[in-house]
């Protein structure tokens, strides 16, 4: 086995391991009260986080090698010839500046959120529901992500940054207490990340950072209360609960507001 193929597998193992450490967790020391068979835990665990992913991932391979085809970009050495835990952190920094203001923007552009509202429509947030994203909005963000890692970088940095990528949207979404003080300026957690997703008035449009925090406090997204907890979650309609029909819902005539 070569380098690639095993950190591939311990990337694999890394994701399969925190998912069950996240479930214990969420067991012992939940945020709020909340059942593990939720609505809609089978769509999104087989459907999204299983077939979906696996999908776009051959999609986004495709498209990759496409561009690739048609630039002369992987002979430019600039970033591919830096220290691994230099690319990595690079790459790191910028996607995650891009997806803060991209994910700003999908909660002001109507076209967007129709994309976006699917990831939002889950009444119960959780360790899995970070996976339930329209197949568009995958297809945008993920690209806009490898394309410049595969084609710039070391190859062993996309596959790092993917499993850093399952492992943190997993954690920013579970139902766990956490308190991690100071570190929840720099670094997200679900102690703000869940507040994007409920339905206060107070929090609406608010912590749009992945995994740096520093986003929201620089830009004035930030919302943190530390003497209450999100009174619901979800959009506040009654959400399609197949996976395709989610998908056909974005297309629908009649207008949503975020």
């Amino acid at each position: 086995m070569d380098a690639i193929d095993s950190i591939r597998l311990w990337s694999v193992v890394t994701i399969v391991c925190s998912a069950f450490v996240l479930i214990v967790l969420e067991r012992f020391f939940p945020y709020q009260p909340q059942r593990f068979a939720r609505k809609g835990i089978g769509t999104d665990l087989i459907m999204y986080a299983l077939v979906q992913s696996y999908v776009m991932g051959l999609l986004i391979s495709y498209l990759i090698s496409m561009i690739d085809d048609h630039t002369t970009l992987d002979r430019w050495h600039a970033v591919r010839d830096l220290p691994l835990t230099v690319q990595f952190a690079v790459f790191f920094i910028t996607h995650d500046f891009y997806i803060y203001w991209f994910h700003r923007w999908q909660h002001s552009n109507p076209v967007l959120w129709r994309l976006h509202e699917a990831h939002h429509s889950t009444v119960d947030v959780d360790w899995l529901s970070g996976s339930r994203s329209h197949s568009l909005e995958i297809l945008v963000n993920q690209t806009v992500e490898f394309a410049p890692i595969l084609l710039l970088a070391s190859p062993e940095i996309a596959v790092v940054k993917g499993a850093v990528d399952a492992v943190w949207g997993m954690y920013i979404h579970s139902n766990i207490d956490v308190r991690t003080g100071w570190l929840q300026y720099i670094i997200n957690g679900p102690e703000m990340h869940r507040w994007h997703h409920a339905r206060d008035g107070a929090a609406h449009n608010k912590n749009f950072s992945t995994k740096l925090a520093i986003w929201d406090w620089m830009f004035g997204t930030a919302f943190r209360p530390t003497d209450s907890k999100p009174g619901a979650y979800g959009i506040g309609i009654e959400y399609p609960q197949n996976y395709f029909k989610q998908h056909v819902y974005a297309f629908r005539r009649s207008d949503r507001n975020q």
